[in-house]
């Protein structure tokens, strides 16, 4: 079977707009959650959120980007991948070639411009700009009709497992010898649609989130996109190598549409089947980078999940309490900061916690660290009990 490289990291995310900016922003415990600025909305001002401080337009600019209807979901996207590409060194006729493929992730595609849509519907008679954009593989497709790539291209929307399983997707299509090289990752940016639609839920907190103590209320809706280039073991030649993905698992609790199931069935197995491509034991993970939503149950699931499987659970944090939930981009952007536990020996802390929660007793990293580590197993769990993790290791 092939071995899996990541040659290539673009990141955007409420931290910054560069892999040097989220590294520095992690190990100063700078928490990129503040209030909603950019959108128009009754929560303007009001709910804390991981938001991109930069205007789409000046977004949009920036990329020079001219084409008409690309929604901000997809102008992140563009950002990071082009980011992923130049530090991987692809040259043009390797990211067109068709042994390249394109695996991309989101849950809110163009819905973020849902009024936009509605708008024109009523006072258009020949259509929406953004009409293209609402279709759930419009970022995908936006990124391959700007590059002029020809390789495999899919989109996986899984909700908050989504990137995970478009990193996943990417080192399967290399493994079985269906691509060389597979550019993976996700966006969601911030918009009416989701932050009503979570509110509705119950679960947005109306304070700053603390992942993993016995308060907290509730996460923090953020934006942000991230993109990897993974290569095969026979490509990399000389490239710079920033880690190996080793082991993944997606499983499937199947207990209700927004919460996991006591046992935590699903995070348990994604994890123990992780641990089992990978060819390792339990007590090999050095760090966990936990999904730690703070919501009640994904944080007392994941540590009851943590529980079952590690005899001594190894030391873990959640970067949400950074940056905010950025829905589909979480597992890219989460996997980033994974290869960034590695590639620099040292753990970031989890901000804002206090107490633990009273069934489990678990302890997040409370205070920046350097540590030898080896491998860090990554976690990304979304609605539907869809439960995948990964495990980067030291290359």
């Amino acid at each position: 079977m092939r071995r899996v490289f990541v040659t290539g990291i673009g990141i955007i995310s409420p931290l910054g707009g560069t892999l040097s900016l989220n590294h520095t922003a992690l190990k100063s415990g700078i928490c990129g959650i503040t209030t909603l600025e950019l959108i128009n909305s009754n929560f303007a001002g009001k709910l804390p959120v991981g938001e991109i401080k930069i205007e789409t337009e000046v977004l949009k600019e920036k990329l020079k980007i001219k084409r008409l209807g690309l929604t901000r979901n997809s102008l992140l996207s563009l950002h990071a991948f082009a980011d992923a590409v130049d530090d991987s060194q692809l040259t043009v006729n390797e990211i067109t070639s068709f042994d390249t493929a394109l695996i991309g992730a989101n849950t809110v595609s163009g819905m973020c411009l849902t009024d936009e849509l509605y708008k024109d519907a009523n006072s258009k008679s020949n259509g929406s700009e953004y009409l293209f954009s609402y279709d759930g593989g419009s970022v995908t497709l936006a990124i391959q009709e700007h590059y002029g790539m020809k390789g495999i291209i899919n989109t996986i929307n899984t909700a908050c497992s989504s990137s995970a399983n478009s990193i996943m997707y990417g080192a399967r299509l290399i493994q079985n010898g269906l691509a060389k090289r597979a550019i993976v990752g996700g966006s969601d940016s911030l918009a009416k649609y989701t932050i009503n639609g979570f509110n509705s839920l119950y679960i947005l907190s109306d304070k700053i989130c603390r992942p993993f103590d016995s308060e907290r209320k509730g996460l923090n809706l953020a934006e942000g996109a991230a993109f990897l280039v993974l290569e095969s073991e026979e490509t990399i030649g000389n490239k710079k190598v920033y880690a190996e993905l080793t082991g993944y698992c997606n499983a499937n609790d199947a207990f209700h549409p927004s919460s996991l199931s006591e046992n935590a069935d699903g995070p348990f197995l994604a994890m123990q089947g992780a641990l089992q491509k990978a060819n390792l034991q339990p007590h090999q993970i050095d760090f966990i980078n936990a999904h730690g939503t703070a919501t009640e149950n994904n944080d007392e699931a994941e540590s009851k999940a943590i529980l079952r499987l590690f005899n001594k659970p190894p030391i873990f944090a959640s970067t949400k309490s950074n940056t905010g939930h950025t829905l589909g981009a979480s597992g890219a952007i989460e996997a980033v900061y994974s290869i960034l536990n590695l590639t620099h020996q040292e753990v970031y802390q989890s901000l804002h916690y206090q107490t633990p929660i009273a069934s489990t007793g678990l302890v997040p990293v409370k205070n920046y660290t350097k540590t030898p580590i080896n491998h860090v197993l990554s976690n990304s769990f979304g609605f539907g009990g869809n439960c995948s993790s990964l495990i980067f290791s030291k290359a």
